[in-house]
């Protein structure tokens, strides 16, 4: 016991001695990587979770969809899935919802689609008369066809601090932190971005980002505002987005948070997302 406890030690120094080294000296422990939701609750996930539940999100607005399908839909991914894109699941299930090639829901390579399976989900759930004053758990279930119709209901309170965060309702409240070396970077990262954001949203109205490197959107309103801010913070991890600014707050990837920014020349109808830079 005391040899195995002198080793964990060792391990526990020596880990210390490289990352004060790699910090410049100075002794600190590596942040957590992940999000928190912070909207009349708090819910805690993962990038990936992060991302696909914003682009749920993003699918649904753009359906013109009300927030309560959009809870309805990420409940139904959180049982389903875990929000995350399965290969595959019981049977020939697949992806978020767990949608089946044999039950018509298509082929398993666009069921694979995030936004071709939410917005499948969405269709599938317009049809369910009388959707709107149901539990989440009877309204997902008229969808999907669960062995298990009660499961829904367990995820309907993390829907919903997800789902108020995520349509525009709170602001602020999406905040991830992302690693110090992102996997894109430069005009790269920036490409990537837009092509995600298109893909989510459609036809987006932007204008000129002077001197930096990124996006910056065109707002009808606060609410669509917070809608692109928190999709963009949403989806930082794989896209290499360094700071987020609107409505007078700021995200940073280096602080993980949002905090007020005193910035004059930034419009009160622009989104402003600046990717890394080439190393």
């Amino acid at each position: 016991m005391v040899a195995a406890s002198a080793a964990l030690l060792v391990l526990i120094t020596v880990a210390a001695v490289v990352m004060a080294d790699r910090f410049g000296g100075q002794l600190s422990l590596p942040r957590a990587l992940g999000c928190v939701v912070r909207a009349d609750g708090e819910v805690t996930l993962d990038p990936e979770q992060m991302a696909n539940a914003a682009t749920i999100s993003a699918v649904g607005i753009r359906r013109g969809m009300p927030a309560q399908a959009v809870v309805v839909a990420l409940a139904t991914a959180y049982q389903e899935s875990g929000l995350r894109n399965l290969a595959g699941g019981d049977r020939d299930s697949v992806g978020l919802f767990q949608q089946r090639p044999s039950q018509g829901w298509g082929t398993p390579e666009q069921i694979r689609d995030p936004r071709y399976a939410a917005n499948r989900f969405y269709a599938a759930l317009v049809k369910v008369r009388g959707w709107e004053r149901m539990r989440v758990t009877d309204a997902a279930q008229r969808v999907q066809r669960s062995a298990f119709p009660e499961a829904y209901q367990k995820w309907a309170d993390e829907a919903g601090v997800l789902s108020r965060a995520l349509v525009g309702e709170a602001t602020g409240a999406v905040s991830c932190t992302v690693p110090r070396d992102p996997v894109l970077r430069g005009a790269a990262a920036a490409t990537e971005l837009s092509s995600r954001l298109s893909r989510d949203w459609g036809s987006v109205r932007t204008a000129e980002l002077a001197e930096l490197l990124g996006l910056s959107l065109v707002a009808t309103d606060q609410q669509a505002g917070w809608q692109y801010a928190h999709w963009l913070v949403a989806h930082a991890d794989s896209n290499g987005v360094k700071r987020v600014r609107f409505a007078g707050l700021q995200w940073t990837a280096k602080a993980g948070t949002w905090s007020e920014v005193a910035d004059e020349t930034l419009a009160a109808d622009r989104v402003i997302a600046e990717v890394f830079g080439d190393a």
